[in-house]
């Protein structure tokens, strides 16, 4: 996840980092795990119909600011990183209230309710994509945090680690950690008959994993070269190996470029503000990627536009030079700069702690 990239950075520097989290969300494990401390917090996301949910929400808001200001009471921090999205949004408004330095970081092409909102109250906001209209002092585009074992990860382990054959092209299909129904059943129907000529890495997700591994039986797949897996954690692996990406068009895109991949992207149609098809057309644009429609999309465009890429050498090899020239790599490092020089740019911070401690106080009493 980008914020355990910045923590790295950071801790890497000689900070000291803590996280405020959740017990729900996937960090009440990632967090521990990857050796940081997690107070956790009362908080819940934005219900958008009347619901029992909708009323929880405002009982977290309440909840919530009051375990925010606790815990911030208690850790003193020099400097609150927000990464966008719900669990984020209380803590950080309650540091900005209360004196502390805030920076926060926007990890997709169009700026989310939670930032949004936050962006008035903080020092510096972080783009991991440029945004029109978000310029000036206020805003640097530092790329996204990566993952050390995403920076790290070569073809060779890739190959190696799901066992394929280094005479014939891979292709990685992936449509995010819960799956593209979509892309999944155009990919079976595509390449789920007969021999094949390449290798497919096909990370399903565990929603349809069942539903495409009977289809790809019935078809009478060539399973020696299609490799179906419902979900791995060596992602970054599969993709040094591919020679073409294939998936949605999240912030993950980032991803592909630091790697240097060309892609095949299939935008995601109801994602918010149409921010999956505006990095599909960042890529396509700058001539890392093709894009397919999702209406479009069936098996026989699928296998059609994925064999005529991948018989065309070097439009393959133009993609991914254009591609690595827009990854950006060194986003955690980047950003952890900005955290350290926002915190210089503060008064002396003693006294800083010391007034936010006295303004925590005020907030209890009342």
């Amino acid at each position: 996840m980008p914020a355990l990239a910045l923590a790295d950075a950071l801790t890497g520097r000689g900070a000291g980092v803590s996280f405020i989290g959740t017990a729900r969300g996937l960090e009440a494990s990632l967090v521990p795990e990857a050796g940081y401390e997690l107070d956790q917090a009362d908080l819940r996301g934005l219900e958008r119909r009347l619901s029992p949910r909708f009323l929880l929400f405002f009982w977290s808001l309440f909840k919530g600011s009051f375990d925010s200001l606790a815990i911030l009471r208690r850790r003193r921090p020099d400097v609150v990183v927000g990464g966008g999205g719900y669990v984020s949004a209380v803590p950080v408004f309650v540091a900005a209230v209360t004196g502390a330095p805030v920076l926060i970081v926007e990890l997709d092409s169009h700026m989310g309710l939670a930032n949004r909102v936050l962006a008035p109250f903080a020092g510096l906001v972080c783009l991991s994509f440029p945004i029109p209209g978000k310029t000036g002092e206020k805003y640097a585009i530092t790329g996204r945090p990566l993952p050390g074992r995403l920076l790290t990860a070569n073809p060779d382990e890739g190959r190696r680690r799901f066992n394929l054959n280094g005479d014939l092209p891979v292709v990685l299909v992936s449509g995010g950690s819960l799956g593209a129904k979509s892309i999944n059943m155009a990919c079976a129907e595509a390449f789920g008959r007969g021999r094949l000529e390449l290798q497919l890495v096909h990370v399903s997700g565990r929603r349809d994993f069942e539903t495409v591994r009977r289809l790809l039986q019935e078809q009478g797949a060539d399973l020696e070269n299609y490799h179906l897996l419902d979900y791995t954690n060596d992602l970054p692996l599969a993709m040094a190996a591919a020679d073409l990406v294939v998936g949605r068009s999240g912030a993950s895109v980032l991803e592909v470029a630091a790697l240097g991949k060309p892609a095949l992207l299939i935008p995601y149609p109801h994602a918010t503000a149409s921010h999956q098809l505006h990095n599909a057309q960042w890529m396509a644009g700058a001539g890392a990627a093709e894009v397919i429609e999702d209406s479009e999309l069936t098996g026989s465009v699928f296998r059609e536009r994925v064999l005529a890429l991948l018989d065309n050498p070097a439009r393959l090899h133009q993609m991914a030079a254009a591609s690595a020239a827009l990854g950006r790599r060194d986003g955690a490092e980047r950003i952890a700069d900005e955290v350290l020089k926002l915190n210089k740019r503060m008064p002396d911070s003693g006294a800083r702690t010391l007034a936010r401690t006295k303004k925590a106080n005020k907030q209890l009493d009342k």
